[in-house]
């Protein structure tokens, strides 16, 4: 497809540094890793090292700029090491540090889903013996609670990891050319009001064809869907929940493996697979789902988030869903300003009509990541109190306005001045709603096995290689097998 839209040229080129770090990382994040150099320099400071999101590193003065405001000694200087952005290659680089008893990165930026495993094999610091009073007290009293239980095991209750921001998606539009097909989005409420997916998924399609269809636009919506630990732990994960499925039988089970139910073979999970099939490939899919039409084609099954959202960033997508940094990027000046819109994702069935407590409706994955300390470190006072610095409400705005990741704290943000946040103050009641509904991924011990599982089957249903059936049968025995293992 010929790129319609006269400035994607403008945004590929000035999206921003972050992003062109974002890309950097992945190329960048083994050799961070394993080519410390920290420690004490000549000059008497400390360097504390954090292993984070190759964002970071474009904002590493301004972050410590902030952690110096909120007490950190200017003796201790951050130098942040750009990780790889996708999650699983992530895990394995850390893995690999740790196995080898390296004493750097002082800091792990972990995610939530596999936080856990770190602590079991006991290879992440406890903090609960490091520390201050106060700032156990915060954390315990005033952070999210669903981020908070990712980095403490059931079993302890121990806190092992400090919650840096929480993540969940929402669904990003085109506000110009929604109205432009007749569509107003400010006089329904699309910011606050979830649709259901039937009604969401004919909108698209009615705007795709309005604009031209492929032959302009090359998607309608835009997603991650390819085999790797994004499309377990969240796209598929709160797609099933909003059709009232579940991998274990409701929320209950999410945190407690060995004796639960595996229901992934039941109605809602086929029916959600169904639907992204019907998405990519239509009635040409005789396993497509009758009631959804075709809004973009089967390019997703190859999408990361970064793979998702520059299609929607340059101007050849009209929806799309990603997390709140894209947000940020897309809602700039030099990308789409005022012309993105957000709004909740759509629902597949209504609350009421799971036979499972609390799914259906509108369902967010629970995404995030938490800050660990290398107990190898030969830093680790200065790598506390860096760690410590972060808890301050100042240092939360600074990352949510630089870069959108949420603060931890959801008063910091209900106490925030909209106008002063940059592009993410605009979106701040889709969020609300997002953040209050949102849907853990199941983590225990053996979750990291289990996502490759999920993700696997799911993409092999995706991909046309299995049925949906085939597909989740398959993968409730392995569900079975791996959660007695």
């Amino acid at each position: 497809m010929v790129d319609t839209d006269p400035n994607s040229d403008l945004r590929e080129s000035s999206v921003s540094r972050r992003r062109f770090m974002a890309a950097a990382g992945a190329t960048g994040a083994a050799m961070g890793i394993a080519g410390c150099t920290g420690g004490d320099d000549d000059d008497g400071t400390t360097t504390v090292q954090l292993s984070a999101d190759a964002d970071f590193e474009a904002i590493e003065d301004e972050i410590e700029a902030a952690l110096y405001d909120a007490g950190l000694s200017e003796d201790i200087e951050l130098e942040v090491l750009p990780g790889d952005f996708e999650t699983d290659s992530r895990r394995e680089d850390y893995q690999a540090a740790l196995d080898a008893n390296r004493g750097d990165p002082d800091i792990f930026m972990m995610d939530s889903g596999w936080t856990i495993p770190f602590i079991l094999r006991e290879q992440v610091l406890n903090l609960e013996e490091q520390l201050s009073d106060d700032v156990l007290s915060r954390i315990e009293n005033e952070y999210l609670e669903a981020s908070v239980d990712t980095a403490t095991p059931p079993e302890t209750g121990e806190l092992f990891g400090v919650p840096f921001f929480p993540d969940y998606p929402v669904m990003q539009y085109r506000k110009d050319l929604v109205e432009e097909a007749g569509y107003d989005p400010e006089g329904e409420n699309w910011a606050t009001e979830p649709m259901s997916w039937e009604e969401w998924a004919e909108m698209v399609a009615d705007v795709w064809d309005y604009h031209g269809g492929e032959d302009e636009y090359t998607y309608g919506f835009t997603t991650q869907a390819a085999a790797y630990e994004g499309l377990a732990c969240c796209t598929f994960n709160e797609t099933m929940s909003s059709f009232g499925g579940a991998f274990f039988g409701g929320r209950e089970n999410l945190f407690e493996r060995g004796d639960r139910p595996v229901t992934v073979t039941e109605e809602p999970v086929i029916e959600t697979i169904r639907m992204m099939r019907a998405f990519m490939y239509g009635d040409e899919d005789e396993e497509a789902h009758p009631d959804f039409p075709q809004i973009t084609n089967d390019d997703l099954v190859q999408y990361t988030e970064e793979d998702a959202r520059e299609p929607f960033t340059n101007g050849n997508a009209i929806f799309h869903r990603n997390w709140p940094y894209s947000v940020v990027i897309n809602g700039e000046e030099d990308a789409f300003g005022e012309d993105l819109g957000t709004m909740p994702l759509p629902y597949g069935v209504s609350p009421g009509d799971s036979q499972y407590d609390g799914l259906g409706g509108t369902q967010h994955a629970l995404g995030g990541w938490h800050l660990t300390v290398n107990p190898n470190s030969q830093n680790l006072d200065a790598a506390i109190e860096v760690v410590e610095a972060f808890v301050d409400d100042d240092v939360m705005l600074t990352v949510f306005e630089l870069n959108g990741n949420l603060p931890p704290v959801p008063e910091v943000v209900e106490a925030a001045d909209p106008d002063e946040l940059g592009p993410i103050g605009r979106y701040l009641d889709t969020l609300a709603v997002a953040g209050e509904h949102t849907i853990p991924r199941p983590v225990t011990d053996v979750w990291p096995q289990q996502a490759a599982q999920v993700y696997q089957e799911v993409h092999d249903a995706y991909t046309q290689e299995k049925t949906p059936e085939e597909a989740m049968e398959d993968l409730q025995e392995q569900l079975e097998t791996s959660d007695q293992d």
